[in-house]
């Protein structure tokens, strides 16, 4: 079993988590902490860690990624747990988790926090308003999809460092990712320890909040654009025409060859190819079109305003297709070699002979 520290500008508690983890083999990533740090993660190497230092800051996903790399070629066979360095995972929750990775043959296994007693304010809205959405794109119900404790079976290694993503998005990517390959995921219960107000943690709430969100938010505004140009040849067709259904099918076939292409370059596709992509879209659109035109007309009908119909149609279908799009449409992006452009030095102990 290896234990993976991804630390940016850390304090003595790392030395000391180390310290306490001694029976398994601690690999620790500086995040490109700078010189001023070098004896904190010199103490973490005396304490028995190996230390990658990165020459610059890259963010907790290129970290993780990097160790997942270093792991796989140094470390085959072994299994991984990634932990925190600020203190708030006990030695006993992480040897929780990866006994837990030892049995199980699930891909992931998180260690999942009630969010009882003191919490940061913006650590419990951030993680409640992350599980919604979550549930709302999946329909997978993930007790704590930003908790840093997880472990990974030694054949999940590839997979990690196949999932884009540097800075705190990554780990919420993987969570999607698992979920539209339907990987199981399985969840053990630790304890909730915020030390100072967490104060520690280096999350930006409005910077990485965004990179979070980004693939609901790219899709919404993607869905927001083409709605707006669906919307508008509608009543221009319409207009010109009389003919609702003819003119919602033309306006569709607009905005849905926009909204694949904005989709496909910045929300999903990550490289996806048109040979599978585009049969895919064009079957959803099929299907979407014609929800929307039943729909639209039962709308309209009933309430007697095309616009109110048209935005009460869009919004009921916006969740299924953000949902089909990702698991279905855009299903796997590039492969990606992780941390391959990163210039690093390695010190520490060498492999242990087994896994623990």
């Amino acid at each position: 079993m290896l234990v993976l520290i991804p630390a940016y500008q850390p304090d003595g508690r790392l030395a000391d988590l180390v310290h306490e983890l001694d029976r398994h083999h601690v690999l620790v990533v500086d995040d490109g902490s700078g010189p001023s740090y070098r004896k904190v993660f010199e103490k973490a190497r005396m304490a028995g860690a190996e230390v990658i230092h990165l020459d610059r800051n890259r963010g907790k996903g290129f970290a993780l990624r990097t160790g997942f790399a270093h792991a796989a070629a140094a470390y085959p066979g072994h299994d991984v747990v990634c932990a925190d360095s600020d203190g708030q995972h006990r030695p006993a929750d992480i040897e929780a988790v990866a006994a837990r990775v030892g049995v199980t043959a699930a891909a992931m296994v998180l260690g999942v926090r009630r969010f009882t007693g003191r919490v940061p304010a913006r650590s419990r809205f951030g993680n409640a308003a992350t599980r919604v959405l979550f549930r709302l794109v999946t329909g997978l119900s993930v007790t704590d999809t930003q908790t840093g404790l997880r472990g990974y079976p030694a054949r999940m290694l590839g997979w990690l460092g196949r999932v884009p993503g540097d800075r705190f998005e990554y780990e919420l990517r993987l969570l999607l990712r698992a979920a539209r390959d339907r990987l199981a995921i399985e969840e053990v219960g630790i304890a909730t320890v915020y030390l100072d107000g967490n104060r520690s943690s280096h999350f930006r709430p409005l910077q990485d909040s965004v990179r979070i969100y980004r693939p609901l938010l790219g899709f919404a505004a993607s869905s927001l654009l083409a709605f707006g140009v669906d919307a508008a040849l509608l009543a221009v067709l319409v207009s010109a025409t009389d003919q609702l259904v003819l003119s919602a099918v033309l306006a569709r076939v607009v905005s849905a060859t926009l909204n694949y292409s904005v989709n496909r370059r910045a929300v999903f596709g990550e490289g996806v190819a048109h040979r599978r992509a585009a049969p895919r879209y064009a079957a959803l659109a099929v299907a979407s079109l014609s929800a929307n035109v039943l729909v639209l007309a039962w709308l309209n009908s009933v309430i007697g305003s095309l616009a109110v119909a048209k935005v009460l149609t869009e919004v009921t279908l916006f969740a299924a297709g953000f949902t089909i799009q990702r698991m279905f449409v855009f299903g796997r992006g590039r492969q990606m070699t992780p941390a391959s452009d990163a210039r690093l030095e390695v010190t520490g102990v060498t492999a242990p002979a087994t896994s623990a």
